[in-house]
């Protein structure tokens, strides 16, 4: 299934990576250098991108959605 209407994620805003585990625990990652090593389009989940607000995005792997 291919996404039609996609919001480009700013990398260059983003200071943390907050994944959220199944079951409740997260992991957070400083992105400091590490954005390209992220491809979120591949990631099957949901994003909530806050990074105007305070420079963080939560991932949310399918099934913990």
């Amino acid at each position: 299934m291919k996404r039609i209407f996609i919001n480009p994620i700013d990398l260059s805003k983003v200071n943390t990576l907050i994944y959220h585990l199944p079951d409740g625990p997260t992991l957070s990652v400083e992105m400091d250098g590490l954005g390209a090593f992220f491809d979120f389009d591949m990631e099957l989940g949901d994003i909530c991108d806050t990074s105007d607000i305070d420079g963080v995005i939560h991932f949310f792997p399918r099934g913990n959605a």
